[in-house]
């Protein structure tokens, strides 16, 4: 599992899709999602948009990324 270190509150699902190198561009990561390859703590999730906090848990394929603060 890698770990995504936030600076902030939260990050948007399709940054971090970027961010962990799953995607190159925002279209890819929207077919991704459209396709229901992406799990949000364990559940499919859709929505580009949709905030991440720490904790938070993503996978994609053989991909698991969690969402932690970088402080």
């Amino acid at each position: 599992m890698q770990e995504i270190k936030i600076t902030g509150e939260m990050i948007r699902l399709g940054q971090l899709l970027k961010l962990g190198g799953v995607v190159e561009s925002g279209g890819a990561g929207k077919e991704l999602l459209a396709a229901g390859e992406v799990r949000v703590n364990g559940a499919v999730e859709a929505r580009r948009g949709r905030q991440l906090r720490a904790g938070d848990v993503v996978e994609v394929g053989e991909w698991e990324f969690r969402v932690s603060a970088g402080r």
